[in-house]
C-alpha cells in the first residue's frame, strides 16, 4: 500500500510479471466496462441522489421510483383465492395481537429481550415486524386492504396489503394507493442493479413484488403518476427537464410525457441496447439514448405496454387441445404442468393434467424471456398445486388454459414488435 505506481508499474516480479496502479472510474469500476463511456451520456432514468432532491443531483427522466413489496412472508400475504388470503391474514393479526398483549404483560416485569420473547412457532418473524411489537402497533384486520398484484410476470395473485403483516411496501402505496388508481397509472418495472438475473422489464398496473423475476433480483418500479397515501393528489412523475430535452432534441413540441414513457419502454426491449450494455446495466439503473426515430420508439412501446398489462384479454392463440381418451374433461391444473419439445419440429407441448395437453406451441414462444425464463415457463413454474396453495382458485375452471393460449400469443406479438424496432444508433 505504501508502494507508489510508478515502482509497481515498473518492478518486475516473478517471471517477469508488471505490475500496474488501478484506480476506479466514477462509476467505481475498476475494470473496464464495455459500453460505460457512451452509456454516461445518456439520459438517467432516476438516481438516488435526485429522488431525495438533494443539491447538485443530476437531472433524471422520473423524479422518483421504488422498488416492489418486498413480504419476508409471502405465504402469508398472497394467495390466488381472495378466501383464503383473508383467512390466513385474520389468523396471523391474532396471534400478532395475542403476541402484543403477552408482550404488554412482560414489560410490567422488566425489560424484554424481543429476539428471546418471539414465539417462532406462532409467527414469521422478521426484523420490522419485531419493531412493530417493540412500538405496541396494534392492527385491525380489513378486508379491504386485499388487492391484486403483479406477484410473478404473467402471474397475477390477491395481496394483503397490510405494512405490519409486509416487511416492506417501500413507496408502491404512493403508486397504487387505492383501487381506482389502477385504471389510469402504469410502472414500468425492471431488474435492479445488482442483479443476478439477465436484465428484464415489465409494464403493469398493478403492484407489484420486489422479486417479479424470482429470488437474486430486486424490482424498481418507475410510475407515470404518484399520488397521496388517500389517492388525492395525483403527479406525473416525468420532470419537466426531461420533457423540455425531449422536445428540443427531436424539435417536436407535440412530445408529451406519455410519449416519452412508452419510448422509454421501447428502448429498453431493443435487443442492441440490451447486448450493447449489458454490463452496464448490472451496474446502474438504465439510462435512455435519443433514438433516430423517436415516435417509431413511442408507437411501439404503447403497443408493447397494452399487450403486457392487458394480457388477461389478449386474443388466445390456437393450440390444440388433445384429450385423453377414456378421462373426464378437465382444465385445471392437478399438481404441475410439464413442458416439453413436441415430436413435431418446432413446436412444444404443454401437459396441463391427466386429461388435457396442449400441442402447437412454436418454439418461437419461449424466445421471449423475463430474466432467466420465458413468459410460458413463468406460468408453468408458478400455476402448480403445492404447499395448500390452488393456482386453480384465481379464475374460472379454464382460466389458466386459457392464459396459457394467451401468453402465447403475448410473446409472438413482442418479438414481432420488438424486432420491427429500428436502429438506436
Amino acid at each position: 500500500a505504501a508502494t507508489s505506481p510508478a515502482l509497481l508499474a515498473g518492478r518486475g516480479l516473478g517471471g517477469g510479471v508488471m505490475w500496474h496502479c488501478l484506480t476506479p472510474d466514477a462509476q467505481r469500476n475498476w475494470l473496464q466496462v464495455p459500453g460505460q463511456e457512451i452509456f454516461q451520456t445518456f439520459l438517467p432514468m432516476g438516481d438516488k441522489d435526485a429522488k431525495s432532491g438533494r443539491e447538485g443531483a443530476p437531472e433524471t427522466i422520473f423524479a422518483t421510483y421504488s422498488r416492489g413489496v418486498q413480504t419476508c412472508r409471502d405465504e402469508v400475504v398472497y394467495d390466488f383465492r381472495r378466501d383464503r388470503l383473508l383467512e390466513r391474514a385474520d389468523d396471523f393479526i391474532n396471534d400478532y395481537l395475542a403476541e402484543l398483549d403477552r408482550y404488554k404483560r412482560a414489560l410490567k416485569k422488566g425489560a424484554v429481550d424481543i429476539d428471546r420473547f418471539a414465539d417462532y412457532d406462532r409467527l414469521k418473524w422478521d426484523s420490522t415486524l419485531k419493531k412493530h411489537l417493540s412500538g405496541e402497533r396494534e392492527t385491525e384486520f380489513d378486508a379491504t386492504r386485499v388487492r391484486h398484484s403483479l406477484y410473478r410476470p404473467f402471474c397475477k395473485q390477491w395481496l394483503y396489503f397490510d405494512r405490519l403483516l409486509i416487511n416492506s411496501i417501500h413507496q408502491q402505496h404512493y403508486f397504487f394507493p387505492t383501487p381506482q388508481t389502477e385504471a389510469e397509472n402504469r410502472v414500468i418495472c425492471l431488474t435492479g442493479t445488482g442483479s443476478e438475473k439477465p436484465f428484464m422489464v415489465m409494464m403493469t398496473d398493478l403492484i407489484s413484488d420486489l422479486h417479479l423475476v424470482g429470488a437474486g433480483s430486486a424490482s424498481q418500479c418507475f410510475p407515470f403518476y404518484t399520488y397521496a397515501e388517500d389517492g388525492t393528489n395525483r403527479r406525473e412523475n416525468i420532470t419537466d427537464s426531461a420533457l423540455e430535452q425531449f422536445r428540443a432534441h427531436y424539435s417536436d413540441e407535440r412530445i408529451t410525457k406519455w410519449d416519452i414513457f412508452y419510448y422509454i419502454y421501447a428502448v429498453l426491449h431493443q435487443p442492441e441496447y440490451r447486448e450493447r450494455f449489458a454490463e452496464a446495466l448490472k451496474k446502474e439503473l438504465p439510462r435512455v439514448p435519443f433514438a433516430p426515430d423517436f415516435w417509431a420508439y413511442a408507437e411501439a412501446g404503447r403497443q408493447l405496454g397494452a399487450l403486457h398489462v392487458d394480457y388477461e384479454s389478449a386474443p388466445e392463440y390456437p393450440l390444440r387441445e388433445v384429450w385423453a381418451v377414456g378421462k373426464p374433461l378437465n382444465y385445471r391444473v392437478e399438481s404441475a404442468m410439464k413442458l416439453r419439445p413436441s415430436s413435431v419440429a418446432g413446436e412444444y407441448v404443454l401437459e396441463v393434467n391427466g386429461s388435457l395437453r396442449l400441442e402447437g406451441i412454436p418454439a418461437a414462444a419461449l424466445e421471449y424471456k423475463l430474466g432467466n425464463r420465458s413468459a410460458l415457463e413463468w406460468l408453468v413454474e408458478q400455476y402448480r398445486v403445492e404447499d395448500g396453495r390452488d393456482p386453480n382458485g384465481y379464475g374460472g375452471d379454464q382460466y389458466i388454459v386459457q392464459l396459457v393460449k394467451r401468453v402465447v400469443q403475448v410473446s409472438l406479438e413482442t418479438l414481432r414488435i420488438v424486432r420491427a424496432l429500428p436502429s438506436l444508433f
